[in-house]
Order: C-alpha cells, then structure tokens, then sequence
C-alpha cells in the first residue's frame, strides 16, 4: 500500500511538472548565440514566477505553444511514477523526481535545437552530488556516493574521448550532460553505468539507421545524442533500482 502511494504521488509531481516544460523548452530552444525568447508567438512578454520561466505555455488569448503540453504531461506522468514504483521509499527517489523533469527539458530543447543549455547542465552534476550526499546519510539509501562520483569522472571522460574523436557527432554539451549522467549512473554502481552508457548509444544508433533506412537523412545529418543518453540513465537507473 505504501508502495502505491508512493507512485500515485510521484505520477501526480510529474503531471504537475509536466505542465511547466513546455513553456520552458519553447524559451530555450533557439539557435546558439541566440538569447532565450521573451515573449511568446503572439508578442506577450512573459510573465509570472520565476522571472516569466514558470507557467504554462499558453498565449494570453489561450492559444497554446511549443512542445506538445498533452505529451509531456504524459510523459512526465508515466517517467515519475515508474521511478517512484521501482524505487520505492528510499531517499534517492526524491533526487529522481526533481531531475525527471529537468531531464525532459533538456531532451526536448536538444531534440529541437540540437543544444543543451550550459544554465542547465552546468549546475546539474554539482547539485545531483549534493543532493545524493544528503540521501546517502539515510540508512535507507540504495546506492553509492563515491561510486557516483567516480561515475561522473568516467562516463564524462568517455565523452570527452568521443568528442575528440567525432566532434560532429558528439558535442561539448553532451560531456557536461555526461557529468549529471554519470552521477545518476554511478549511485547504483559500475553495472548501471555500462548498462545506461550502452542503452543510449544503441538508441542513438538505431534513431539514425531508421532515418537513414526511411530516406529521411543522410550520412552528414547531426542528431542529437542527449535524449536517447538521458533515455539510457533512466533505463540504467531503473534496473539499477531492481538489482541493488
């Protein structure tokens, strides 16, 4: 019974979070050196808490914008309770609720700009760590800080390697991502890294081949590495979850 609450509650967060992506990601997803829209479609400056940042993506003649609002609340809805059933009342769970919707934000921005803004992936590792600090002091924790860290240093390491290597396919904000990924990752141990690692970049590749194979883009087309990553951590995290 407490594991259902537990879920109901966390599907309600993410509904209610949900809501806050769309107008977010349409601020957010403009070409680099650009600066982050200030009104929306119809002209209206933005308004609100948060400086205008929170609230929902609608014009003021109700018009809605951006991101698909229905989608990502469904999304957000099914991301937030399936982490809270397979997490259960450990104290991680709370660190997962809050950077699923970041997480979504992040993908849409990066999915439709091809961009992973540095105002979120910068703070995102250093905050992940000290959020999982806390959590690590309950005796209830189901994972590791020094792994997480040590996670962090690796998978940010390995795309550092990547970007060397494939600059074109691979791009500097996906390292700093890496970062935030690899703490997630790390928490649950050495198995949860490889297995996310290798859960996105098989995404990733099998996103292109289809492309490819359905004639909708060539060998030289760039696609975004951040959604099918984050899609990875989330799948490592999960089973991860499972098995500790």
């Amino acid at each position: 019974m407490e594991t259902l609450w537990i879920t109901v509650g966390a599907g309600l967060w993410g509904g209610g979070a949900g809501l806050l992506v769309p107008r977010a990601g349409y601020r957010l997803c403009v070409a680099p050196g650009e600066p982050w829209r200030a009104v929306c479609p119809a002209g209206h400056a933005f308004t609100g808490p948060g400086n205008g940042w929170l609230g929902r993506a609608r014009c003021a003649g109700g018009d809605p914008y951006g991101p698909s609002t229905p989608l990502l609340v469904a999304a957000s809805v099914m991301t937030c309770a399936v982490l809270a059933y397979v997490t259960g009342a450990r104290p991680e769970l709370l660190v997962w609720l809050l950077l699923a919707p970041v997480g979504m934000l992040l993908a849409v921005v990066d999915f439709t700009a091809h961009r992973l803004p540095d105002v979120l992936t910068l703070p995102l590792a250093p905050a992940l760590l000290v959020l999982l600090g806390v959590a690590a002091l309950s005796p209830d924790a189901g994972g590791s800080w020094a792994t997480a860290l040590l996670g962090s240093i690796a998978l940010s390491g390995g795309f550092v390697v990547l970007f060397l290597c494939s600059p074109r396919s691979v791009g500097f904000g996906d390292v700093k991502l890496a970062l935030a990924l690899g703490v997630v990752l790390g928490w649950h141990g050495w198995g949860s890294v490889l297995v996310g690692s290798f859960v996105g970049f098989l995404l990733f590749s099998l996103y292109g081949v289809g492309l490819i194979l359905a004639g909708r883009t060539g060998r030289t087309m760039v696609i975004p590495v951040g959604p099918f990553a984050l899609a990875g951590a989330l799948t490592g995290v999960l089973l991860g979850s499972f098995a500790w």
